[in-house]
């Protein structure tokens, strides 16, 4: 039985949500979502149903609007590390959706870290 791309997304994206549930202990998540033209990040407190900080690509003030490359998602980590301390949150658990841990979402989650957030 042949499943779609998109199948397979949706299960790796469940399979990645259901752990990190288990682990998360009261941790607010760092959700990331990349598009073929924009990458954006929020980080939300589950227990509480609310987005504390988020950051994308489409602000303006970050001077990455329309691009998606490693460069962008380096920017956009260190500014969520800067907003997440700004609200309080020094750690987070790292959800990755269905995306792979590599390149972009891998140079988002390097420049996180090095900004402060701890996952």
């Amino acid at each position: 039985m042949a499943n779609s791309k998109r199948d397979l997304f949706q299960k790796r994206r469940l399979r990645v949500r259901n752990k990190l549930k288990k682990m998360s202990n009261g941790r607010p998540r760092l959700s990331v979502h990349r598009s073929n033209k924009n990458i954006s990040v929020q980080i939300i407190d589950d227990l509480n149903g609310v987005t504390l900080a988020s950051a994308s690509s489409l602000e303006g003030k970050l001077g990455v609007v329309g691009k998606n490359n490693c460069d962008a998602a380096a920017k956009i980590g260190t500014e969520i590390a800067a907003r997440a301390k700004k609200a309080g949150v020094e750690e987070v658990v790292f959800d990755r959706g269905g995306f792979l841990f590599h390149g972009k979402v891998k140079a988002l989650a390097d420049a996180a870290r090095e900004g402060g957030l701890k996952f």
